[in-house]
């Protein structure tokens, strides 16, 4: 047996021992995997003049859900789903243009594997974290931790949709000094949106990688290798 065979995770049913407490402590920003370092593409966006306020932070975050959003929803419902984990990291690899993003995601796939393996230890994410000693993409190692803790692909897919919204929020509330009531109304706002997204992402997942959603924001691609040259920055990303 070759070791990609090994790292396969069994593409049957996954049986949901897991609680709605167990996606909580998945999506809750204190769990240690990196994320708060990360903008989500905001710092460049505020300095930009792109995000001003809390109409322009809606707006922003809208429209990365519907686009990067929904593309890593579906890679995270995949993983949850089971599917081959070599082949959803191909596949994100190739949703991703900017070698900038890559190593980001790739950076806090390594973070959220050691958080993860260390709350929900599992067999399918030690053999992931064998094969992808540099990090594999963090919507798949997402996925993979939401499976071991017992989720299924709509959960993974919510957890990601919160988390591609949240993060530029909270970021923005820090980089102009935003109210947090608004940035919080804003999250609220979107919320019908996050539970679109998740729900076609995680249909997708149950048709194959194939038929995952391949979505793009080329200007988040741009600014984001912009933003990796700059000297002096707050976020990582």
């Amino acid at each position: 047996m070759t070791a990609r065979t090994d790292t396969r995770t069994d593409t049957r049913a996954h049986t949901r021992t897991g609680t709605r407490s167990a996606l909580l402590v998945l999506a809750d920003g204190r769990f240690p995997a990196g994320g708060h370092a990360h903008s989500g593409g905001a710092e460049a966006a505020v300095r930009a003049g792109r995000i001003k306020d809390a109409d322009d932070l809606e707006a922003f975050c809208r429209g990365r859900l519907h686009t990067t959003g929904l593309t890593s929803a579906g890679l995270a419902a995949g993983a949850a789903h089971g599917l081959d984990p070599y082949a959803l990291d191909a596949a994100a690899d190739a949703r991703t243009p900017s070698p900038a993003l890559r190593a980001a995601a790739r950076r806090l796939g390594r973070q959220m594997m050691r958080a993860a393996r260390a709350t929900w230890p599992d067999p399918g994410l030690d053999a992931l974290a064998a094969a992808f000693p540099r990090g594999a993409h963090q919507p798949v190692v997402l996925g993979a931790a939401a499976r071991a803790a017992g989720l299924g692909p709509e959960d993974a897919a919510h957890c990601v949709a919160y988390e591609t919204v949240g993060g530029p929020a909270t970021a923005v509330v820090r980089l102009l000094g935003l109210d947090p009531y608004r940035a919080t109304a804003v999250l609220a706002r979107l919320a019908p949106d996050m539970d679109r997204v998740a729900e076609r992402a995680a249909a997708a997942a149950r048709e194959g990688v194939d038929a995952l959603p391949a979505a793009s924001a080329p200007l988040l691609d741009l600014t984001a290798e912009q933003h990796a040259a700059w000297p002096v920055r707050l976020f990582a990303s």
